[in-house]
C-alpha cells in the first residue's frame, strides 16, 4: 500500500488549468483499482491519495503520467506501508509481516 502525498509547485491558477485532465486520470486509475482514497489537502498546497499496486516502480510510473507532474505543477512524496490492521471494507488489502 502506498500513501502519495502530492505538493504544488505553481501557483493555484497553474494547478486549476489543468485539473480536469488530473480528475479524468485519477477517474482511470480508480477503474483499474489502483486508488482508494484522494482528496486535496487542507490548507490546498497539495493533495493525498491512497494507492495499492504491486511494487513501488508501478506506482511512480503511475505518478509520472499525472497530468498536474507532465504539467509541471506539483511533486510527489511516495510512502509505501504494510498496512496490518484495516477497516473492514479494507480488509482485501490487508498484509502480514
Amino acid at each position: 500500500m502506498f500513501v502519495l502525498e502530492l505538493t504544488y509547485t505553481a501557483p493555484l491558477e497553474a494547478v486549476d488549468a489543468v485539473l480536469e485532465a488530473h480528475v479524468a486520470w485519477l477517474d482511470e486509475q480508480y477503474q483499474q483499482g489502483v486508488f482508494l482514497a484522494s482528496g486535496r489537502k487542507n490548507p490546498r498546497d497539495g493533495g493525498v491519495i491512497n494507492a495499492v499496486a504491486g511494487d513501488r516502480a508501478r506506482i511512480e510510473g503511475i505518478t509520472a503520467e499525472d497530468p498536474f507532474v507532465t504539467a509541471g505543477v506539483c511533486a510527489y512524496r511516495v510512502t509505501e506501508f504494510t498496512a496490518t490492521k484495516t477497516a473492514p471494507a479494507l480488509e482485501a488489502y490487508r498484509e502480514t509481516l
